[in-house]
């Protein structure tokens, strides 16, 4: 008979090491009925008739994020024949936390205090006995990394256990959960801490909150001058604390470690934003400005822009080739296709930067990090995980923003997150920054901080909004140790990224470039027809007739409206169109450098406004599509392109058009427009959310979503 045995702990405190462990390469994977979140399943090596079930990584049950949902949810309703609960020893009152929640749902429990050897590297030590005394259940001590104490935990795990008995609470406490049993008729005694904690999911398990339940808890309140939460927070911190009397030898008082003493700089309250800036600043100077810059330059001036066209072109010629497929090949796709290649050792250099910061332990820190500062602006420090994945590709970023409970955070994280650039606007920015500004340090720092700028902007903007009000969603986060990022998982890291972006560059831009110059050099009047001018082509006219939207921006030309419009398909693209418009052929005909032309037809201040339109307006249509799945509908997708576009436009508009009137010193009509606009975008930012109003459209949403 197949036995069960759900893994349960806190992240990082070993859970899945344990897992690979017990099970060895007896595993699969897969995904929990109903959501994306990883599932992994296998059979203990000594016994292939038990199963090791390995639940998300929670803090605790309370059903906060997805993570909890799923693994209460498999708790409640697949019973396991058992739990072990692993505990990191080093954090033991945090871990218990969890186990008191454990206790009460009715299932054997195994403690397993993993890091025992750290435990007792820092001079500490646990009375595995006398915890086990205490909690009423087997405690083995063990240290997953090392397999010290693994034999002893499967044969634990292996005998039958009766059903704990839940640590006691407080006289008041039990009374009151006393009384909600005998009121709901609940045998569970987690299912009652539930009910008290009003927990707006226990209705899914045909539990409706009245008025007797509502009278019991809100006296409670009263008595104690409390919410309900936190007095069983407190509640169950006692039970730990209880538990742990006589456990843990706390003669020898924990020293710093390495990492704690980093921590009290990197993590300060005051220092930590501007170390965060410094670092980021520092990363992308290297990578667009100087280092990066270097190879690029190489690779578009001379690998793309001299050796592979010339020879191509001549190995064409040798073979008698037309004139029309020679001039696709080299003016399209290789002036198209090489011109977005040649920005890849810069991305390259970027993703290795990344990598390293976050195999080293600094990015969890800057979650925790950013959860202080977007609280101030109506988002959780949960949003920024999807952003920082967002900066190799926005889909798998937007698709990230799936693991945030609330809904509103969710559809806001999902809006938001393709204003942080990702690899492929990053060859928009080193274009424009080599191009226009000669590759000036400023360009490519300043643009990413436009893009954190641009999500807090609107993060404060949207959450007074009826359709986005509300509290943030609680972020708890386990800060690993910091140690020297792995080599291996770097440059694994760095290959997946820019091979996604290579790959790329060999269909999706491709076909877009082969488009674009067929475009280019075609015209309709009278007939299709090649062109010698592409002003008189097809892409002209048909990007010409909606230049006059990006005029007020500074670049209204025909040339520019194409490459943005062709950043829909893929931000790419927008490389690779002027590529296709300004690139090889000029080179090859009048030795112009490749970038000089498109240079000369920006002013810095056009430029800049063309990279801040660029970098947040509508994604590309893959990411569109993510926003979709993670919207839900098209209602929701219509109104997050719509508001990512006239965000983009309204602020190149303010910029460009007040910058020009500071450089001018002369004031127009669309001088006054701007400073109208920014006039108004202050307003929003300052203004309260009308609370009749918001609860007027919450309802009625309410009310769509029940319908």
């Amino acid at each position: 008979m197949t036995r069960t045995i759900a893994l349960a702990g806190n992240p990082n405190s070993g859970k899945s090491t344990l897992f690979n462990r017990l099970t060895g390469s007896r595993q699969s994977v897969g995904n929990w009925p109903g959501v994306t979140l990883e599932r992994k399943t296998g059979h203990l090596r000594s016994n292939s008739d038990v199963e090791i079930v390995d639940l998300p990584g929670v803090y605790s049950l309370s059903a906060y994020t997805l993570e909890e949902r799923v693994a209460r949810d498999y708790l409640l309703d697949s019973a396991p024949d058992c739990i072990i609960n692993i505990v990191d020893g080093t954090n033991l009152e945090r871990n218990l936390f969890l186990t008191t929640q454990l206790l009460e749902l009715g299932i054997p429990v195994v403690v397993a205090i993993n890091m025992i050897d750290l435990v007792r590297n820092q001079g500490a030590m646990i009375d595995a006995v006398h915890l086990a005394r205490n909690l009423g259940v087997p405690v083995v001590e063990i240290s997953a990394t090392h397999g010290t104490g693994i034999e002893e935990l499967t044969k634990v795990v292996l005998a039958d256990h009766a059903i704990p008995k839940p640590l006691p609470y407080s006289f008041g406490q039990e009374v009151v959960l006393g009384e909600i049993m005998r009121v709901t008729g609940v045998s569970n005694r987690w299912i009652a801490t539930q009910l008290f904690e009003r927990d707006e999911f226990i209705a899914t398990r045909g539990l409706q909150p009245d008025a007797a339940l509502e009278g019991i808890i809100a006296t409670c309140e009263d008595a104690l001058d409390d919410d309900a939460i936190s007095i069983m927070a407190g509640e169950r911190y006692a039970q730990v604390s209880q538990a742990m009397v006589g456990c843990v030898d706390t003669r020898t008082t924990r020293a710093l470690t390495p990492s704690d003493r980093v921590d009290q700089i990197i993590t300060n309250r005051w220092l930590a934003l501007p170390i965060f800036a410094a670092v980021m600043f520092v990363v992308y100077y290297i990578s667009v400005t100087t280092v990066g810059t270097l190879v690029t330059d190489y690779t578009n001036d001379v690998i793309f822009g001299d050796i592979v066209p010339n020879h191509v072109a001549v190995w064409l010629s040798d073979i008698g080739t037309a004139d029309w497929l020679s001039r696709l090949v080299v003016e399209g796709i290789i002036g198209g296709v090489g011109a977005v290649l040649g920005f890849v050792p810069q991305l390259m250099l970027l993703f290795i930067f990344l990598a390293i910061l976050e195999d080293s332990g600094y990015m969890a820190r800057v979650a925790f990090i950013m959860d202080r500062a977007f609280r101030h602006f109506g988002l959780s420090g949960k949003s920024f995980i999807p952003m920082l994945i967002g900066t190799g590709c926005s889909v798998p970023g937007i698709m990230a923003s799936r693991t945030i409970e609330n809904e509103r955070d969710h559809k806001l994280t999902a809006m938001t997150t393709s204003f942080i650039p990702c690899g492929a606007k990053l060859a928009v920015i080193a274009l424009i920054s080599g191009a226009v500004f000669q590759g000036a340090w400023w360009v490519a720092p300043s643009a990413y901080f436009v893009g954190m700028g641009a999500v807090v902007l609107s993060g404060i903007i949207l959450k007074k909004s009826a359709l986005f009000s509300g509290d943030p969603a609680p972020f708890v986060m386990e800060l690993p140790p910091y140690h020297l990022p792995r080599a291996g998982a770097v440059l694994r890291s760095m290959w997946e990224r820019s091979w996604a972006f290579i790959r790329r560059a060999g269909t999706i831009i491709l076909l877009a470039t082969m488009t674009i110059w067929f475009l280019a050099n075609v015209g309709w009047q009278s007939g299709l027809h090649f062109v010698d001018d592409l002003d008189n082509s097809m892409l002209a006219a048909v990007s010409g007739s909606l230049a006059w939207i990006f005029a007020p921006l500074g670049w209204g030309t025909w040339q520019s409206t194409a490459a943005t419009l062709s950043g829909l398909i893929a931000k790419e693209s927008v490389v690779g169109t002027f590529g296709v418009l300004y690139g090889v052929a000029e080179v090859s005909e009048d030795g112009v450098e490749i970038w000089g032309q498109l240079a000369a037809s920006f002013t810095v201040l056009a430029a800049y406004s063309f990279l801040l339109f660029n970098l947040l307006c509508a994604p590309c249509f893959a990411a569109i599509g993510a926003i979709r799945r993670e919207m839900g509908n098209a209602r929701w997708t219509a109104f997050a392109v719509a508001y990512q576009t006239v965000f983009a436009w309204t602020i190149a508009f303010i910029f460009y058009q007040i910058g020009v009137a500071i450089r001018d010193r002369v004031a127009d009509g669309w001088t006054v427009l701007a400073v109208a606009t920014l006039v108004g975008i202050v307003w929003l930012l300052m203004k309260k959310p009308s609370r009749s109003r918001r609860a007027t459209i919450a309802s009625r949403i309410g009310s769509e979503a029940a319908a």
